[in-house]
């Protein structure tokens, strides 16, 4: 039969624009950071039950179970419209996921580059974070670990020095402290000791009463910012290889998911095309 003049090239019944390849790429690809998600909530869920009542409301911020919590569900929620959207070729469910993956994205990059250009505004709230971190420090038993870890990896006690531990009710240094720790800095803040076999937990005992001079041959007198900022300006790399590593997945879930939806609309308008003229005479 011959064709129209002017009239698109003709398709058989069992074309398709959808791409098999695109189509199932993109929904192992939200698969797996779907399973990933569920796993996130579920060691989130069980690290706060562990938790004991009182201290679960102290420092809801910095609780990482909070956070693995939170970010757990939003890619569940983010994934799942990526599966479901893929597999069942829906246009809403993919423009929503690769929109809410767009605005991931965007606030990623505008938070590394608001860091970047009010530095000294980031400094001075990552000084607030420590600081409140050291008052509910004995207050969550994940908080404390994430503390004596960082201390200890970067050689350092306090936020600006070691005095700062007095902010703490247990290591107050006032007179009216009735604790056992009264004056004193974690374990985390001394020195390493050569081949020792026990970890001595009261080596900090009375280290806020003494001069700087006095104390740096027993524990770390530098604060953890100063050390943290000259562990960022060292690692830059590092850095931006892990920003990178997080930016590749979310690039390539939107490039996959605008490639299908525009392979979708395409096939829309083929089903239409064909439809209209599927009784024209000269189709």
């Amino acid at each position: 039969m011959a064709r129209r003049p002017g009239a698109p090239a003709a398709y058989g019944e069992e074309f398709s624009f959808v791409s098999p390849l695109v189509k199932y790429l993109l929904f192992f690809f939200n698969m797996l950071f779907w399973v990933i998600s569920m796993v996130m909530v579920a060691v989130g869920v069980y690290a706060r039950l562990m938790k004991h009542a009182e201290a679960a409301l102290a420092c809801l911020a910095l609780d990482p179970a909070i956070l693995l919590i939170v970010v757990g569900v939003l890619m569940f929620l983010l994934t799942f419209c990526g599966c479901i959207g893929s597999l069942r070729e829906n246009i809403c469910l993919l423009q929503t996921f690769s929109l809410c993956l767009t605005i991931v994205f965007l606030l990623q990059l505008a938070a590394g580059v608001l860091g970047f250009v009010f530095s000294d505004k980031a400094r001075g709230k990552v000084s607030e974070i420590i600081n409140n971190a050291i008052v509910h420090y004995r207050d969550d038993l994940d908080l404390q670990n994430l503390i004596d870890f960082g201390q200890k990896k970067f050689s350092c006690c306090g936020g600006i020095s070691y005095k700062d531990w007095s902010q703490n009710m247990y290591f107050n240094c006032s007179d009216d402290n009735p604790s056992r720790e009264r004056c004193s800095v974690p374990y985390s803040c001394c020195l390493p000791t050569p081949n020792q076999a026990v970890i001595n937990t009261m080596c900090g005992q009375g280290m806020q009463a003494l001069k700087y001079s006095e104390a740096s041959d027993v524990i770390y007198t530098n604060g953890c910012i100063d050390k943290l900022v000259n562990w960022i300006h060292s690692n830059l790399f590092l850095l931006g290889g892990v920003a990178l590593g997080l930016a590749i997945p979310q690039l390539v879930g939107i490039l996959l998911s605008q490639i299908l939806v525009n392979q979708i609309k395409d096939q829309i308008k083929l089903q239409f095309y064909n439809q209209q003229h599927r009784a024209d005479p000269w189709y």
